[in-house]
């Protein structure tokens, strides 16, 4: 059939074709990265510090839950999970004064896992621990792309994260900022208002139907934005492989370019400042008719059923 669209197959390939040394070359990497593995667990953090000693050892990332403040620590390897990091991961957890603990390999073990899932049911509700498996993937030729699947977490890691945002909808002059965009936003779009009250993340989820899909619509300092999710901690590459089949008729109706290897899929975006009153409206109504355009184009591509 001429003019058919050819699709490639997604790829796994082994992480040390992209850092042959942990300390050397994924810690940094993953410092400078945060956002990538913040997307998979829901949260933005910010790097703080590198190789913090600890004792005599030293934790691989300490970062900041920009959200509610908390300490975040990180332990990566790049070889399957094993007691030695446990051990440290408990370690660094007093010592750093850290509240959600994410661990990263490659490949875990059965009893790791049973670890974590012990320490998330027994230790109180201000801890949350996370096994997450990293994966490296590509199609064809094309570059590598890292991916964070979650294997463990909190059970209710997605009450926590909406409970962090409602409490945190009055806190400091940035969430007074977006809260104040996110009311005015409500209050002129009545979809909007019935979706939930408005708060003060950077971000706001909009379900796309019945497709399991989200839109989010995002706050920057200096642009505004949406694009494609899958519920919270699902992989990116995930939802790429789905939207796969579709992505030509769904690029050309939406106006952006599929790119399955992106960190966010069918971004769109407006150069604006969000806290200033002259531009406000002006966003509000872009956002809007986007939010109707996405979900209209990805409902009539995709259907109602997952």
């Amino acid at each position: 059939m001429s003019g058919a669209v050819e699709f490639g197959r997604l790829q796994d390939v082994t992480v040390r074709q992209a850092w042959t040394h942990e300390a050397l070359g994924f810690t940094p990497w993953l410092a400078q990265n945060l956002d990538r593995l913040g997307e998979a667990l829901g949260v933005k953090l910010e790097h703080v510090e590198s190789e913090v000693a600890v004792t005599r050892f030293a934790a691989d990332i300490l970062a900041r839950n920009v959200t509610d403040g908390t300490n975040v620590l990180i332990e990566n390897q790049l070889e399957v999970s094993d007691h030695g990091h446990l051990g440290q991961i408990l370690t660094y957890l007093a010592g750093l004064d850290a509240h959600t603990v994410v661990w990263v390999a490659p490949e875990f073990r059965e009893a790791h896992l049973s670890a974590i899932r012990w320490l998330n049911r027994h230790t109180s509700a201000e801890f949350a621990f996370f096994a997450v498996k990293l994966r490296v993937v590509r199609i064809g030729d094309s570059p590598l792309a890292p991916l964070f699947d979650i294997l463990e977490r909190p059970n209710d890691w997605e009450k926590r994260l909406q409970d962090t945002v409602r409490q945190g909808s009055e806190r400091g002059p940035v969430g007074d900022r977006r809260h104040a965009f996110w009311s005015a936003y409500c209050n002129q779009v009545s979809a909007e208002a019935a979706r939930g009250k408005p708060n003060a993340a950077f971000y706001r989820w909009a379900p796309v139907g019945e497709t399991g899909l989200f839109l989010s619509r995002f706050l920057a300092d200096r642009y505004v934005g949406l694009c494609i999710r899958g519920p919270r901690g699902t992989p990116v590459a995930t939802v790429a492989e789905r939207l796969a089949p579709v992505s030509e008729p769904l690029a050309a109706r939406l106006g952006v370019a599929f790119d399955p290897g992106a960190d966010y899929l069918f971004i769109k975006t407006i150069p604006a400042s969000y806290v200033d009153p002259a531009d406000r409206d002006r966003l509000i109504a872009w956002l809007a008719t986007e939010t109707e355009r996405y979900a209209a184009t990805l409902i009539d591509l995709l259907g109602e059923t997952h």
